[in-house]
């Protein structure tokens, strides 16, 4: 009997368990059951809702895109579009703001850099054309804050935004023409401390100039070697140059006056000792910028006391004589004025923000003023070397205008030696220059 006892006791523990079992399999699969059902109505929602907004895109479609287009419009700056009579050419290849220019000294190209990281070679003889094409060289993982020719024209100099050193570019001329562009194998050694206000290279070959902000120049030799350091104690340096003769190097800055010195080199071309030649001294607030006239003769500044001044540098420094002052000129200027004087000395130009002003050097007359040249304020102003052209920089573009208002000063300046004139042949002489020159100016 407890046998039987003990195996009905075993077989209903047995039937427990499975009825235990078959209601877990039952809840599981419920639960499968209705999971499936909610990701089935998720996905039929997600369908549907994907039906109704294809259907909105199509029917809005064509409204859409025009929205997208003129928010896009919106979005890029407006171009800056300028229109002078004297305005010869817009030189735009640059995708960044172009920040220097330099004509070279045989008078066929035109320099300019930007922070695109290209600096581009424009020919001069393309000015009046309808299409100005340029030659590109790339700066690599760098750009170029400033651009000069070297005296053959077979090269150029450049400062390095990022690297803070010169490097020189060999410019090698092809079969066709056109130039390839090699930097050199090393850049300069980095030295200077502050930020560079600019850079030149002697006419002579002699020397390269680097001056910065913290009243320093540095003179190099064209393989990088330091020569010399310069103290201007201006306080800070607004600007520096190298003069088109290639003995000087002058800069400006906080203090009233320009500072002079002459680079001194021995009769082998080794170089000997910076020697202090003379001061412009006039200006009663700190100098913007300056500029000589192609002979070295004559020296133009700006100041922020509302003045430029033309000087008479054709002086024996060495027997203690002092440049003379020639006109003093009330004009408009600005932190980041640029002056430019004309090479054969007869025109002044100076930027004021967007704005050029443009003056007889003669007699200090305002001849022309060119107004909103630029989007933003203009960061160089250059004649080329035969005096026909003014070139500036302020945004992407390159304005060069005729110089008529020089054309101008030269007729007057011939027709007063006309008068003056006692020999037949000079009279025949100054009258046929002066029909030429009034032929192109009317032109």
């Amino acid at each position: 009997m407890s046998y039987y006892n003990g195996l009905t006791v075993s077989v209903v523990k047995e039937i427990t368990w499975l009825e235990y079992f078959n209601m877990e399999v039952a809840a599981l699969v419920a639960l499968t059951l209705l999971l499936g059902a909610l990701v089935i109505l998720v996905a039929l929602a997600v369908g549907r809702r994907k039906e109704e907004i294809k259907e909105e895109t199509e029917q809005a479609g064509p409204t859409s895109k025009k929205q997208d287009k003129q928010r896009s419009r919106k979005d890029k700056p407006a171009q800056h579009n300028f229109s002078h009579p004297l305005l010869a050419a817009s030189l735009k290849g640059h995708s960044g703001n172009v920040t220097c220019l330099d004509f070279s000294s045989n008078g066929k190209y035109l320099a300019s850099c930007a922070d695109d990281r290209t600096i581009r070679i424009w020919s001069t003889k393309d000015f009046l054309e309808r299409e100005h094409k340029c030659l590109r060289a790339n700066v690599e993982l760098d750009h170029a804050m400033l651009v000069r020719f070297s005296p053959d024209s077979r090269a150029f100099i450049t400062w390095l935004a990022n690297g803070d050193a010169i490097r020189i570019f060999k410019m090698i001329k092809k079969d066709d023409g056109t130039f390839s562009f090699k930097a050199a194998s090393e850049d300069f050694p980095q030295k200077h401390k502050a930020p560079i206000v600019n850079i030149g290279i002697a006419e002579t070959g002699k020397f390269i100039m680097s001056a910065s902000t913290d009243t320093t120049i540095l003179i190099w030799d064209l393989k990088g070697e330091l020569l010399a350091s310069i103290n201007t104690n201006q306080m800070t340096n607004s600007y520096a140059a190298v003069s088109p003769c290639g003995r000087f190097v002058a800069s400006c800055g906080f203090t009233p006056d320009v500072k002079v010195w002459e680079i001194c080199f021995g009769k082998g071309g080794e170089f000997r000792e910076v020697a202090r030649a003379f001061d412009l001294k006039g200006h009663s607030a700190g100098v913007h910028a300056f500029d000589f006239s192609n002979d070295s003769h004559r020296m133009v500044t700006v100041s922020k006391d509302g003045t430029w001044k033309l000087w008479n540098t054709d002086v024996e420094y060495k027997k203690q004589q002092d440049p003379y002052l020639l006109r003093t000129v009330p004009c408009s200027s600005s932190d980041g004025s640029r002056v430019a004087l004309s090479p054969d000395g007869r025109v002044v130009a100076i930027s004021d923000g967007c704005n050029v002003s443009m003056f007889d050097a003669t007699t200090g007359k305002l001849e022309e003023e060119l107004r909103g040249v630029h989007s933003q304020g203009i960061t160089d102003l250059r004649f080329d070397i035969n005096s026909r052209f003014l070139a500036c920089s302020g945004d992407k573009a390159i304005r060069v205008f005729h110089n008529a208002p020089g054309y101008r000063v030269a007729i007057r300046d011939m027709q007063d030696m006309l008068k003056k004139a006692q020999n037949e042949a000079m009279k025949q002489r100054l009258q046929l220059q002066i029909r030429e020159a009034q032929r192109s100016y009317k032109k």
